[in-house]
């Protein structure tokens, strides 16, 4: 039985009824010309069904026993029950996009049997116009969003004539992908290298964390611009106790829009939506009279996985300055792009070692969170989690259904009531949010005012060439 490291491991340890850790994606797919939704979910099923042979990572589930540290081991079953891990299910009607949500809302919200592989696959037909739905959940611990966008975009093709599709968990699909000699040579050279240096590497990078540490301290005192971890964020209706039910949003808008606006102010696609999601959480604790004099600090994860395509996780963080106090949208955006912009030379300035560690130790409070008393009685360190996902450039199919959108769906904790998570497909950036039910009512009206946030955000592009930052 292989060994589980403490970064797969803290997620089953940090599980409880009231905050499930998986990770999951809703994908919407137009059927080929002629064929209805209802054949496209048979095919899609059958195909899906069928596919007996099973990569290692879709056989994972946590050795026993279970010890006062966790599960220690991984073990792999050798027959997988597909009548329970793929599903099939229909909308009832009218079968809008709200019956859809609801459907993951409520799937999001149970937690995953540890006795099994911890993932499963919800083919969805039954909307109105025509769409096919597939929602996937897969435990934390096996992999992050990174790793999970490509596993998907890897099970499709950019060749709508393409006629191949299989199930993502087919390890033909892997073989496919290593087949690259140059690919696989310089694979394989990297792990000759990581192996002669890496006791040697990882050793020193260690021993560099100290003064990593100094640096980010100074940085914290330096500069205003620098949202640094361990300072207390403003309390909200965001940082609370949660229940174990959910409730999900999407929407998704032109990937040109946002790309536009960035141009137009030379700043990132990534700038733009943390000022959307910015100047839209403002708008919302508005409405529900809790918006807190100082802003809202965001932890955004970074992938570390670079251009690879490895699996599990490999994630740091960077504090954002969502600028939530400030009422005009082009100050507020300013301040966003000065807050990442800081943050990001601090982490440049790591180690790829230290920079895991650095985003460690700024989420490591979360651990805590399922603590009694530690949310009511403990400063939050950030409000909520934003997560921007690069996803396929192309349009993509499957056995000729085009994708036409891929929407994240994440995790929500004690104390962090709220994650939105972010993935672009071709042209169009998709945008999941996921809240507790109960704790944060009316969770819908977030879309409208991101859409609001957006046109602001056009305004402010309009007028200004520059938005100016260290």
């Amino acid at each position: 039985m292989p060994y589980m490291p403490i970064t797969e491991s803290m997620f089953l340890l940090a599980e409880t009824r009231e905050q499930p850790m998986h990770v999951g994606g809703l994908q919407l797919f137009v059927p080929r010309e002629g064929q209805s939704g209802t054949d496209l979910a048979e095919e899609i099923f059958e195909t899906f069904h069928n596919c007996r042979d099973v990569r290692k990572l879709f056989r994972k589930r946590p050795a026993p026993p279970a010890t006062v540290l966790g599960y220690l081991a991984w073990s792999y079953d050798d027959d997988i029950d597909f009548d329970y891990h793929v599903r099939r299910a229909v909308l009832p009607r009218p079968g809008r996009i709200r019956e859809l949500l609801r459907y993951v809302s409520l799937n999001h919200s149970a937690l995953l049997d540890r006795t099994r592989p911890m993932w499963e696959l919800h083919i969805i037909d039954g909307l109105e116009d025509g769409r096919v739905a597939l929602y996937t959940k897969i435990h934390h611990s096996l992999i992050d969003g990174v790793s999970a966008l490509r596993l998907l975009e890897n099970s499709l093709s950019a060749d709508p004539d393409d006629r191949t599709g299989t199930a993502m968990w087919d390890p033909a699909l892997k073989r496919r992908r290593s087949s690259s000699a140059p690919a696989a040579l310089v694979s394989r050279i990297a792990a000759v290298r990581g192996l002669a240096g890496q006791a040697v590497d990882v050793a020193g990078q260690i021993v560099g964390a100290a003064p990593a540490a100094a640096k980010i301290a100074w940085r914290a005192i330096r500069e205003d611009d620098f949202a640094a971890p361990f300072v207390p964020a403003p309390r909200t209706m965001l940082d609370v106790s949660i229940g174990s039910a959910r409730r999900f949003a999407a929407q998704q808008w032109p990937v040109g829009r946002l790309r536009a606006v960035a141009e137009s102010l030379d700043i990132t696609l990534n700038d733009v939506v943390l000022a959307m999601c910015g100047s839209a959480l403002r708008a919302y604790l508005v409405d529900h009279d809790d918006l807190p004099d100082a802003p809202l600090i965001a932890a955004v994860p970074v992938s570390m996985h670079g251009d690879t395509a490895s699996e599990g996780n490999a994630i740091t963080a960077i504090m954002a300055n969502l600028g939530t106090d400030e009422p005009d949208a082009e100050r507020r955006l300013a301040t966003v792009v000065a807050s990442t912009r800081s943050a990001k030379e601090v982490i440049r300035g790591l180690s790829p070692l230290q920079a895991l560690m650095f985003g460690a130790a700024t989420i490591a409070p979360l651990a805590l969170a399922p603590l009694p008393g530690f949310v009511d009685h403990t400063a939050p360190q950030f409000n909520l989690m934003v997560s921007n996902v690069p996803g396929p450039t192309d349009h993509l199919y499957w056995n000729g259904a085009r994708l036409d959108g891929a929407y994240p769906v994440s995790i929500v904790m004690e104390g962090l009531a709220l994650n939105i998570t972010i993935t672009t497909t071709a042209d169009q950036i998709n945008f999941g949010i996921l809240g507790a039910r109960k704790e944060l009512p009316s969770l819908q009206r977030m879309l409208t005012h991101l859409d609001a946030a957006l046109d602001d955000l056009e305004k402010v592009a309009g007028k200004v060439t520059r938005i100016s930052g260290p």
